[in-house]
């Protein structure tokens, strides 16, 4: 099937995606807080919100739209500073968690206002925006992605999109480990490292935000 479509070395390819899968950043670090805040299926439906955004990420490597994105310094420089800005909003959320009291008072001032399913929708948007926000997914889908494909196949797009809906699954299986982690080590914390944690968490997002922003090296 896989020679078919025109692949090559597709164990490489695996071992390749599954390495920077299990890699961590924004997008395990946002499914660590939702699955903290409110359980494993707020970071289940995190991890679908990241999949859809790498897949959108995907088809437009396919179809060229990463490619010309990067073309247009302007463009790529607007998403760049919208997506840092937006992890940054939510490392100042996790940092703001932090201060209260105790995370329980947190969920409860998140769940008080707004019903289960508003929660869980949020959860899903940010994960969506989180990684739809990172130009720079696009441009990795561009580089990594053709490398295993033959120069003779058939439909390359629709390759394309093959090899990077198998890459988005790998990483859906591993962010939901970690939710079901994260939800089954939630019990085992003190107030006191919960609050660490998000603390620690939002300075992250500051940072991982700040390299997006500033990070020449592939901007």
């Amino acid at each position: 099937m896989l020679q078919q479509l025109g692949v090559h070395d597709f164990w490489l390819f695996m071992l390749t995606g599954t390495v920077l899968n299990l890699t961590p950043g924004a997008d395990t670090l946002l499914v660590v807080s939702r699955s903290a805040a409110g359980g494993w299926r707020a970071g289940a439906v995190a991890t679908m919100g990241t999949a859809l955004g790498c897949m959108v990420h995907a088809t437009a490597a396919a179809l060229g739209v990463a490619a010309l994105l990067a073309a247009s310094q302007w463009a790529f420089q607007v998403l760049t500073w919208v997506g840092a800005a937006y992890l940054a909003y939510l490392g100042v959320q996790m940092l703001r968690q932090g201060v209260r009291r105790t995370a329980d008072s947190a969920l409860k001032a998140a769940t008080s206002t707004e019903p289960r399913q508003g929660l869980l929708r949020r959860s899903f948007m940010q994960g969506l925006l989180t990684n739809l926000l990172n130009a720079k997914v696009g441009l990795f889908f561009l580089a990594f992605v053709p490398q295993f494909i033959n120069a003779d196949a058939a439909s390359p797009t629709a390759t394309f999109v093959t090899l990077g809906f198998v890459f988005t699954s790998t990483g859906v299986l591993w962010l939901l480990l970690v939710a079901a982690l994260t939800v089954r080590l939630r019990g085992t914390l003190s107030d006191a490292a919960t609050r660490w944690l998000n603390g620690l968490g939002g300075a992250l997002f500051l940072l991982l935000a700040w390299r997006l922003a500033f990070d020449r090296k592939t901007a």
